[in-house]
């Protein structure tokens, strides 16, 4: 029952010791293990802010990032857009002179075709020609192989010189 209920002696020898103890801990050990603890919590602060810090880097790099992807994105779309204005101009243009072309060949066909009806026309002109002028000779040496009906023509053609 000594431990449990101390004499005075006890109690005076502990609370010396004690007090020795704590005498030499806040002479030697005390300001150092504050200065541990003071230098733990502000390197612990440090970290927090340096935490904190990169935190709203990270915030700042991607409201950043998200910008420049928003940008990239309507330069895309602008981009896109004038290609498919510029197909659809090329297009345009590409029917219009094909459309032109078509025209061209149309009327240059239409010239070629009136030249080859006057080349046509000309040589059936020349054929009825020949044609007719071979009738002619055919009917005329027909009418005219008979002697009096060759001076029967010509006494004609005589008087009709002399009248004029």
């Amino acid at each position: 029952m000594e431990l449990v209920t101390p004499e005075v002696g006890l109690l005076f020898w502990m609370l010396l010791s004690f007090t020795i103890v704590l005498i030499i801990l806040k002479k030697f050990a005390w300001k150092p293990i504050l200065n541990s603890l003071k230098e733990r919590e502000d390197s612990i602060a440090d970290a927090l802010h340096a935490a904190e810090q990169a935190r709203e880097e990270m915030e700042k790099l991607r409201a950043d990032n998200e910008a420049i992807i928003r940008e990239a994105r309507a330069e895309r779309e602008k981009i896109l857009q004038e290609a498919r204005e510029i197909k659809i101009k090329i297009v345009e243009k590409a029917k219009e002179e094909a459309s032109e072309e078509a025209h061209k060949m149309i009327e240059l066909a239409r010239v070629n075709i009136r030249n080859e009806e006057a080349k046509a026309l000309e040589k059936i002109k020349e054929q009825v020609a020949e044609l007719s002028i071979e009738i002619a000779g055919k009917i005329l040496r027909e009418k005219l192989a008979d002697d009096a009906e060759q001076q029967k023509l010509v006494e004609k053609y005589l008087k009709d010189i002399q009248l004029n």
